[in-house]
């Protein structure tokens, strides 16, 4: 049974946004007004599905039990010029760190790292035109208006990448989870047994003037950058982080383990999960100093550090000693790191909207014989949104089909007047129409 505090840190989800409402036709009737013209409105655009990035939610739990979500559709145009009403978008929050991917082609979408920070991950469909908005110099009276543009769907996947300053990294049982509940107010499960740690837990720091967060990550083991243990649930949340506490147990009392041995293995499954791992600015922490025989692995380990030029500080979680001077070490570097990075980050500013890169484009793959297939998210949409039981809406779209460039295209594949041509739902004969008057459009 899953509780109430369950960390979940991957979603698969199903996004639909609201479809679009029809346009309206309709002619102005009157009293004493013998010819009154077109007036049918148009119909309201559908809600959006959006995703906003926020701090207070740690957890993607609540897409867990729920996998579909579905935005407002837009209502259908009236007469006397009465627009349709626009859906309302669905928001849907997550935690700040969320990456968000296109879950059939893998495509990245966005990457959620700041505090109300949006991506619309479906679009709702636009309001399809009433008649009044095709009237020209030459058709007065369009006797035709547009069906709602059908919204997008898709699934996505969600991963959780935490936001933390620095990150307690090492193997299990090394005092990771009592050094974050010494360093912090964070107050995680501590156990003297391997993998005490299943979630990463996170816990603000206070050093002076200067704060960090730290996160405390399930211990690793050898061969968790290729999946053992939980190695890539785990080392994703490092990513992230601007400085590593590389923590090691000084006394080996968990399977006699040497420290020295233990952080160059460590380092070897930085690296082979990710290149850049490998240089993160590191900090080792040699724990368990209070126990009997830690002061010589510690001179060991101190002497390693010092021909690897790294910072290296010895603690003792249990009592509390050397905590104080390695926190303010932290907070110092922390403080560098961020100052380095700040001129860097790119400010982001509105809202996002995801596109797929093929939306604009036009493919015709001959299927056999006399039979073409088009596809084109812009020109299906075109398609879907044309009524087919009305003769003057179809040859108002073949012009703009022309003039989009889709007849050129089929006549290059080869097509010819007779030909079967099949656009999103609907098959039709190819007959060339020539590419219409602006006015058409």
């Amino acid at each position: 049974m899953i509780g109430a505090q369950m960390f979940v840190d991957e979603a698969h989800i199903n996004v639909k946004a609201g479809n679009g409402g029809a346009g309206c036709k309709s002619f102005r009737r009157e009293a004493h007004v013998p010819k009154g013209g077109p007036d049918g409105g148009d119909g309201g655009r559908g809600g959006s599905v959006v995703l906003e990035a926020d701090q207070a939610i740690s957890t993607l739990l609540d897409y867990h039990y729920k996998r579909h979500f579905k935005a407002e559709r837009g209502t259908h145009g009236q007469g006397a010029a009465r627009s349709g009403a626009t859906g309302e978008d669905l928001v849907l929050h997550v935690p700040v760190g969320t990456v968000v991917r296109d879950a059939e082609t893998g495509d990245f979408i966005s990457d959620l790292s700041h505090h109300g920070q949006r991506v619309v991950v479906a679009r709702g469909g636009r309001g399809g035109r009433g008649n009044r908005q095709f009237v020209t110099p030459t058709r007065r009276a369009p006797a035709f208006a547009e069906l709602g543009e059908p919204a997008e769907e898709r699934w996505i996947d969600m991963e959780l990448k935490l936001l933390a300053d620095a990150a307690l990294v090492g193997f299990p049982s090394v005092g990771k989870s009592s050094l974050i509940a010494r360093m912090s107010a964070a107050r995680p499960k501590v156990g003297d047994y391997p993998f005490t740690t299943l979630v990463p837990n996170l816990g603000v720091v206070d050093s002076g003037e200067r704060s960090f967060v730290v996160a405390d990550v399930p211990g690793l083991i050898e061969g968790a950058s290729e999946g053992a243990g939980l190695g890539h649930a785990f080392l994703r949340h490092i990513e992230r982080t601007a400085l590593i506490l590389h923590v090691v147990d000084l006394s080996g009392s968990y399977e006699g383990r040497d420290p020295v041995s233990d952080i160059a293995i460590i380092d070897a499954e930085l690296a082979a999960h990710a290149v850049d791992l490998a240089d993160r600015p590191q900090i080792v922490v040699g724990n368990k100093i209070d126990v009997e025989g830690a002061s010589e692995a510690s001179e060991r380990v101190a002497a390693w550090c010092e021909e690897h030029e790294r910072a290296y500080f010895v603690v003792s979680a249990a009592t509390g000693e050397g905590i104080d001077v390695m926190i303010r070490a932290v907070a110092e570097k922390v403080h560098d790191l961020r100052q380095a990075s700040a001129a860097d980050e790119p400010l982001y500013e509105g809202v996002f909207v995801y596109e797929p890169p093929t939306e604009r484009s036009i493919t015709v793959q001959r299927m056999g014989g006399h039979e073409y297939v088009v596809q084109g998210g812009a020109i299906e949409r075109m398609v879907i949104m044309t009524d087919m039981a009305n003769e003057e809406a179809i040859a108002f779209l073949q012009r703009r089909l022309a003039r989009a460039g889709v007849e050129a295209a089929l006549i290059e594949a080869g097509a010819i007047n007779g030909d079967t041509v099949t656009i999103g739902p609907v098959s039709f004969d190819f007959e060339t129409v020539g590419r219409g008057e602006p006015e058409d459009e």
